[in-house]
């Protein structure tokens, strides 16, 4: 079971990963939690050029194949290979996250970036996707308190977050089967509950 955890900035993706983990691992669930950009050692030198304040000169097609890159590395290295193993993974970001930001954010051509995610995943995609729906603005105000690491992408003007939203929410609505919506705007503890019952819902675990 591949199950990945979609959102804007500052929706609390993070925060939910480790408590749906241990919740699972008490049900008797063999879990593994990682995250994008990163999760291998490759993968994590990348994002570290990725996310860095300094690389603010980086074009939109060449975050879009960094993020690709680092993807490639971490499906074929860790993700394919626990799944086969019968694991449940659950990731902190993955293909869609490309799509939101670099596609709707920026306005880098969705058909090409399909063709790259189909690449680099080797056409892996999630059993379940949450997507953790807040607004730009409490978002980024959640980002700017909570004291966590403060990135590249974070500094992008609050129409390009805009965008990124209303991006997730439409892939939302083109794959019903695959997406549910969580009300990100609850408290972290709310937040959680929902996810236990989509998830158990959805999957029958």
């Amino acid at each position: 079971m591949f199950i990945t955890l979609e959102g804007p900035d500052g929706s609390g993706k993070s925060t939910q990963v480790q408590p749906l983990a241990e919740y699972l691992r008490q049900e008797g669930y063999t879990v593994f939690t990682t995250r994008e950009p990163g999760g291998t050692t490759i993968s994590d030198q990348v994002r570290e050029v990725l996310m860095r304040l300094d690389n603010r000169s980086m074009y939109p097609r060449t975050e879009t194949l960094l993020f690709c890159a680092a993807r490639a590395q971490l499906v074929e290295e860790v993700i394919r290979p626990r799944l086969q193993r019968g694991e449940i993974i659950l990731c902190d970001r993955y293909a869609d996250s490309t799509l939101a930001y670099q596609g709707y954010g920026h306005g880098v051509d969705r058909d090409v970036i399909r063709s790259l995610l189909a690449f680099a995943t080797g056409g892996l995609k999630p059993d379940l996707t949450l997507l953790l729906d807040v607004d730009a603005e409490t978002g980024l105000r959640r980002r700017q308190t909570g004291g966590g690491e403060w990135n590249r992408l974070d500094a992008y003007q609050l129409e390009f977050h805009r965008r990124v939203r209303d991006g997730y929410r439409e892939l939302a609505s083109l794959e019903p089967e695959r997406w549910v919506i969580v009300d990100a705007e609850q408290t972290p503890e709310m937040v959680q509950l929902a996810i236990r019952g989509i998830v158990t819902a959805r999957t029958g675990i």
